[in-house]
């Protein structure tokens, strides 16, 4: 059974940042797509960013292009998510998410299309 394990969630002023990391047991970890999604209150959860299992590609949202990146580190079964210039409207709760179909090199921006999820990451962006 794979798990994904997250952490770096927190509260952080308007503008300032924060990292997220995501643990996953799943081997081989770079045959797994990852993406980040999160969820507001009263909101449906909404896609923010993916990243192959090679790391050579990467999609996000049009509400955090230029301000979070994605990244991954294969040797330490690790994805990250860094969040800089954050707003008020990015306080969410944050889940990362993993799928092995085709071997980490499609990217998914659907929930549905990931099998595995974190248990999620509160984030709060004061203003």
């Amino acid at each position: 059974q794979v798990q994904l394990v997250e952490s770096g969630g927190g509260l952080v002023q308007a503008g300032g940042s924060l990292r997220l990391s995501c643990g996953n047991s799943g081997q081989p970890f770079s045959s797994y797509v990852m993406g980040w999604f999160r969820q507001a209150p009263g909101k449906e959860r909404e896609f923010v960013a993916a990243i192959t299992g090679s790391g050579s590609d990467t999609y996000y949202s049009d509400s955090v292009k230029g301000r979070f990146t994605v990244s991954r580190d294969n040797a330490k079964n690790t994805a990250y998510l860094q969040m800089n210039s954050m707003k008020p409207e990015d306080t969410a709760i944050y889940y990362c998410a993993a799928d092995p179909r085709f071997g980490g090199r499609a990217i998914f921006s659907e929930d549905r299309d990931y099998d595995f999820w974190g248990q999620g990451t509160q984030v709060t962006v004061s203003s």
